[in-house]
């Protein structure tokens, strides 16, 4: 068990650095797949012609 409040003042401030540092890591992730699929969906619409520039 943690006795004094120094201690127990790094462990929480390890402990907010990793949860902070485990956010950043899941938010990356996830840009990093709406960014693929993006440029996915961009391709698809070009090759088959069906894009939003295309409607009359």
């Amino acid at each position: 068990m943690v006795t004094g409040g120094a201690t127990a003042t790094a462990l929480a401030s390890g402990l907010v650095t990793h949860l902070l540092l485990d956010r950043l890591l899941k938010a990356g992730i996830v840009l990093a797949a709406l960014l693929v699929l993006a440029i996915g969906m961009t391709v698809v619409w070009r090759r088959t012609g069906t894009g939003p520039r295309d409607r009359d």
